[in-house]
């Protein structure tokens, strides 16, 4: 968590030039947070609520409020299907600003790397086989 409170501290080093003045800096940046933005990322397209919650393996009471926020924020856009003949209840689907991208993805990468950084320098008693 001292890692995300840094990020959130530093502007992703550098990158907070990069916000529009449509987007505001994330509050909050959880590990749930950094997944969504994952998968907006790796995205081609608009991407419908459900699957980010199925890709991502987080549930639906922690996906569909980082999506709010994240719109509220003016990081995200989204909207609603308008296929009338699909049955079922219409999707909501979401995609990344293009102005949010870079910001999003420098996000994404900062942590994995600290994250590698993290695995790779814990100590472990003598003996015991890297895991």
């Amino acid at each position: 968590m001292l890692i995300l409170a840094t990020l959130i501290a530093v502007g992703f080093a550098g990158l907070s030039g990069v916000l529009s003045r449509h987007m505001e800096r994330l509050s909050r940046l959880t590990p749930a947070t950094i997944d969504v933005l994952k998968m907006l990322v790796a995205a081609e397209g608009p991407v419908w609520g459900l699957q980010i919650v199925k890709t991502t393996g987080r549930p639906s009471g922690s996906v569909y409020p980082i999506l709010d926020r994240l719109e509220s924020s003016g990081w995200v856009s989204s909207a609603w299907e308008d296929d009338t003949s699909r049955r079922g209840p219409r999707r909501r689907y979401y995609q990344l600003q293009q102005e949010a991208r870079e910001l999003a993805a420098a996000a994404v990468t900062t942590l994995e790397n600290k994250q590698k950084t993290m695995r790779s320098s814990r100590v472990r008693p003598a003996g015991l086989a890297e895991a």
